[in-house]
């Protein structure tokens, strides 16, 4: 599992005061209200920054970074990405997953025969889908919903699915 987690992407400055313009990879953008820090990959290690301001504009938020005061200072950060340790993650609800932990699963099917790996999570208006490498090479589309996942263990590194009928055609 990993150490930290993904909550954003820095897209462009926004001003000239040292604000960022982030989009969110979080499902509560509202989590961003209650960082006091979070981490940055700036592609030569990370940095982390202390969050002074928090504002929201459509679907983005905008962020000023203690002692980031000037347009020039934040410039360099577009296109990276922001990050929390594990321990100040969003606590998860029964049968709730980081995307990051689901990434690579093992899929098995009700009989634990190994079907693939789960390379990508879509995200979609209904329900999430997963998209699984199949061992045979074939892809599979799968619905993230209690009739199709049966169990998930990240611990142990697998997922026990059921493949409805016509998915496999």
């Amino acid at each position: 599992m990993e150490s930290r987690l993904q909550v954003g992407v820095i897209s462009t400055t926004h001003g000239l005061k040292g604000e960022v313009k982030v989009f969110p990879t979080t499902d509560d953008p509202a989590r961003f209200k209650k960082l006091k820090t979070v981490i940055l990959d700036s592609g030569r290690g990370n940095l982390t920054l202390e969050v002074e301001g928090v504002k929201f504009f459509k679907q983005m938020v905008i962020l000023k970074f203690k002692g980031w005061d000037d347009i020039s200072q934040v410039e360099r950060f577009r296109g990276r990405g922001l990050y929390v340790p594990r321990s100040d993650a969003v606590k998860l609800k029964k049968d709730e997953y980081f995307i990051a932990d689901l990434m690579g699963l093992r899929v098995l099917d009700e009989d634990g025969s190994e079907l693939g790996v789960l390379q990508e999570v879509i995200e979609t208006g209904a329900n999430d889908v997963y998209q699984i490498q199949m061992t045979d090479g074939r892809e599979l589309l799968l619905p993230a919903i209690r009739q199709c996942v049966l169990e998930v263990d990240v611990e142990a590194g697998f997922m026990r699915v059921h493949v409805l009928d016509g998915l496999l055609d």
